[in-house]
């Protein structure tokens, strides 16, 4: 499809076919789908191709449900940004800073020790070495991986990407709603957006037309499936699964203010540290700045034989969703797309 004369299919065929891509490519404005196209295959053994409704495990893209689901708790007014950790939690965390506060917890700035600290570990597959990955089927069961360890640094001090904060504020969601984290997603914000093939589904009972996660070995030209690489059940901090169509619902919802009331809609969307650069983190959501405004709202999540990109570009209204089953490919697309057909002109 052509945009203001420009080739689309044209410009993302040729890195497609240069990474080898696997997944979906969805690009949607305002009105109406603008291009869809599905790469490769979903199941390489029984060669069983992606279609653009396959379900993608998309990491910690799913970071932002988990804080809209706060969000719908502070609107309801359980809790509110500035609750503190110690307030809010019946578990203790014995050499956790008394000052820690959602806020905190939610921006990456709580200091508390990760579970998997990207700065030092390199492969997430490296947790499960001498962990059962399939022990791991709900928050608590990360607890021991972080909870008697010492703070990283002061609450507040600076922005520390942080998997261990997101299981906390899933903890703290089960604790006042009284229902599983995962129950709480699929009930509050999936069906409230009609993400109706969207969930968080176990890796040994995944449903139809769901993609399997694949790691390449590049040297041996060979391949395996994730299922021994991840938790077995994706919780606060990542691992859902969804569908292109289903994620561009939630964009719909978040910025129609079906989810959220439009002053937390705000305070999510709102810049609150900046990571680097021109590059902040709001609730949940990374925020990018060019010129000091901001051009586009994103998510993003890497796993093993798991990559997703998705972002809303405000000043547009243009929305792309790029789910793959493979550990590259939808940052190369959107780096496409934003600079060669639709944004950088």
């Amino acid at each position: 499809m052509t945009i203001n004369n420009i080739d689309l299919n044209s410009f993302v065929s040729e890195s497609v076919m240069d990474i080898k891509f696997s997944g979906v490519i969805l690009v949607k404005d305002e009105k109406e789908v603008i291009f869809e196209n599905a790469y490769s295959y979903s199941n390489r053994s029984e060669e069983i191709l992606n279609t653009v409704n396959t379900r993608f495990g998309i990491a910690s893209g799913c970071k932002l449900f988990t804080a809209i689901a706060i969000s719908q708790l502070v609107d309801k007014g359980i809790l509110n940004y500035h609750t503190l950790l110690k307030d809010c939690l019946d578990i203790k965390f014995p050499y956790f800073d008394e000052s820690i506060s959602i806020h905190h917890l939610l921006t990456h700035s709580s200091g508390i020790p990760d579970y998997f600290d990207e700065d030092v570990m390199d492969n997430y597959e490296d947790l499960w070495k001498y962990r059962p990955m399939y022990q791991v089927k709900d928050l608590k069961g990360f607890l021991p991986m972080f909870q008697n360890k010492k703070m990283m640094f002061i609450p507040g001090e600076r922005f520390h990407y942080n998997n261990a904060g997101f299981i906390i504020l899933g903890l703290i969601i089960e604790q006042h709603t009284g229902i599983g984290f995962t129950e709480y997603i699929e009930k509050h914000i999936f069906q409230v957006c009609n993400m109706n093939d969207s969930g968080y589904f176990s890796l040994d009972h995944l449903p139809k037309n769901t993609a399997l996660g694949y790691i390449e070995n590049e040297q041996e030209g060979t391949w395996r499936t994730n299922i021994y690489s991840v938790p077995i059940k994706g919780g606060a901090d990542g691992g859902a699964f969804i569908t292109s169509p289903d994620m561009m619902k939630l964009w719909e919802g978040l910025f129609s203010y079906h989810l959220l009331s439009e002053k937390c809609t705000k305070l999510l969307l709102t810049p609150h540290i900046r990571e680097k650069d021109d590059e902040f983190y709001g609730y949940g959501i990374w925020i990018r700045k060019r010129k000091n405004k901001i051009f586009k709202f994103h998510v993003m999540g890497y796993d093993p034989g798991v990559s997703f990109h998705s972002a809303f570009y405000p000043d547009s209204g243009i929305k792309i969703v790029i789910p793959s089953n493979k550990d590259y490919g939808p940052y190369k697309i959107t780096k496409v797309i934003e600079d060669k057909l639709l944004f950088y002109k």
